[in-house]
């Protein structure tokens, strides 16, 4: 029967405990590889949702996502990892490598002398609470956990 362990002895559960971590760990991996590369496309979503021209004013208002102008913050968003930070548990960065990334999504004062402050236009907290509220994450690793458990 798939999925089952018949343990006779103290030798065997104890190899069966190692296999079945050792599963549940790579399923914890490749989750989280999945998991990451679902919130990086709803983050590049999040950057499409207008755009406009260089040189002209933007569409997007504070506290909606930066309008796309050249695509390069959109094309800046990677997936780093996953990472493990322990036994079954596994770690992945998502975010832009663009340098003006963080005062896009946060807000903040910039130019000489502070001169210019820009509002927040969030982008990636957005896409990551969107991707969460519908279940995908938990259903990602759902299925590799009872895949895990299956073997």
């Amino acid at each position: 029967m798939a999925g089952s362990v018949q343990v006779t002895g103290l030798a065997q559960l104890n190899g069966a405990l190692a296999r079945l971590t050792t599963q549940f760990n790579l399923a914890s991996r490749t989750a989280t590889a999945h998991a990451s590369h679902l919130v990086e496309a709803a983050i590049k979503e999040q950057l499409s949702k207008s755009s406009h021209r260089r040189g002209t004013p933007t569409p997007s208002s504070p506290g909606d996502p930066p309008s796309l102008v050249t695509g390069t913050l959109r094309r800046s968003i990677t997936v780093a990892g996953p990472h493990p930070l322990g036994m079954g548990v596994w770690e992945a960065r998502i975010g832009p490598t663009a340098v003006y990334g963080r005062i896009q999504e946060l807000g903040g004062v910039t130019g000489r002398g502070g001169a210019t402050a820009l509002p927040p236009r969030p982008y990636v907290a957005p896409a990551y609470e969107r991707v969460v509220a519908t279940g995908a994450l938990a259903a990602v690793y759902h299925q590799a956990w009872r895949a895990a458990l299956a073997r």
